[in-house]
């Protein structure tokens, strides 16, 4: 629960970051005057850019607006480190604010409570708490990569209202209508990475990229894309090798997992951009857990997996998922290709249990957001 409507105003501006700030997280910052009036305000660019308080000190600047006693909102901890941008909390104390009301505390070991802990003996007030579910909600990957070390997985799927997400001889476009694939691909574009498995590729030859959507922000962000090809058998000349957004800001690569080396193919795949690396599990399959990790490793915070059955029931089995994305078109298709290939199982204890988070009417499609419960 939000009992500030500053702090409010602070999410709304995370929200907006949604897209942009990977391997960052989205964090909004309002400051407000003693008389109670909003002096400056603004939400985390681009990975080098500046952050959340930086901006909102910039725009009070911009204005000729003084911060000296005023008050800060900020949806997460400001940085008390070195990166790429000096330390947000020293910004603040250098502007001689008064107090900060902090959502939540960085998980991210280089800060942790240093930043509270430094505002604190420069004797600003400090506040924490108010918020803090809803800035969490808009950061899982972050801090799944932080408390975690992997990634926040989301699993999207479409399918017909009896579970099918395709005919048995494979045609699966399109189950769902227009709206349904243009939202799916607003799930992908706030992603840091997208997976899917060799069988899709090989079936399908996607893209996997951004084109249905919208992009407020310009340049856009691509995701990375990650394959999971056991033998690497990946083509030459698939189209997940293509880039159809020349002016993105971040350029996409291509990373495939494997378990068996080829080393004449793996030279090409690289040759074409991809970085290869091998993670054989004791079955002689990729090892997905290790996977999730060496994500990690890569700054990937959140991960959108759009995979056939036998990859997501692998994910499944693997305890992997996170997150089920679900879209359901209104048509029965009997026979055909499930959600996930796993079990059988011996006992309903046994089930993926869920929680329904969200429901809504996507065009003429129901989506469902469910989380896995630990």
């Amino acid at each position: 629960m939000v009992t500030s409507p500053f702090m409010q105003k602070a999410l709304d501006l995370a929200e907006q970051a949604l897209r942009i700030t990977s391997p960052n997280p989205r964090v909004g910052c309002v400051i407000v005057s003693a008389q109670g009036h909003v002096v400056g305000q603004g939400h985390t660019q681009r990975a080098g850019g500046p952050h959340a308080e930086i901006v909102a000190l910039q725009d009070a600047a911009s204005r000729n607006l003084s911060v000296e006693g005023a008050t800060v909102y900020v949806t997460l901890e400001p940085c008390a480190h070195h990166g790429k941008t000096g330390p947000c909390c020293d910004a603040l104390i250098k502007a001689k604010v008064a107090k900060v009301v902090i959502a939540m505390v960085d998980p991210n070991p280089l800060v942790a409570g240093k930043s509270i802990d430094r505002l604190k003996a420069a004797q600003i007030e400090v506040e924490l708490g108010d918020g803090a579910a809803a800035s969490a909600a808009l950061n899982p990957g972050f801090l799944s990569r932080m408390t975690r070390q992997k990634p926040w997985v989301r699993m999207k799927i479409a399918a017909s209202l009896d579970g099918q997400t395709a005919l048995q001889n494979g045609q699966s476009q399109w189950i769902t209508g227009p709206e349904a694939r243009a939202d799916g691909h607003a799930w992908r574009a706030r992603a840091c990475a997208i997976l899917t498995g060799i069988g899709t590729v090989l079936e399908d030859n996607p893209l996997l990229d951004l084109r249905l959507s919208p992009h407020t922000d310009s340049p856009p962000r691509m995701p990375h894309l990650v394959i999971v090809d056991s033998r690497l058998d990946t083509p030459l000349d698939a189209r997940l090798f293509e880039h159809t957004r020349p002016d993105s800001a971040t350029p996409r690569q291509v990373w495939i997992y494997a378990a068996i080396d080829n080393p004449d193919k793996r030279a090409a795949l690289e040759a074409k951009g991809a970085h290869v690396s091998l993670l054989p599990n004791p079955q002689g399959k990729v090892d997905l857990k290790a996977l999730l990790h060496d994500l990690a490793r890569r700054e990937v915070n959140e991960l959108h997996v759009e995979a056939g059955h036998k990859l997501n029931g692998s994910l499944i089995r693997e305890g992997c998922v996170d997150e089920v994305l679900l879209y359901l078109a209104p048509q029965m298709l009997g026979l055909g290709q499930g959600m996930a290939q796993w079990g059988p199982l011996d006992n309903l204890s046994q089930a993926l249990r869920l929680e329904f988070k969200e429901t809504s009417l996507i065009g003429k499609d129901l989506r469902v957001l469910a989380s896995v419960l630990a």
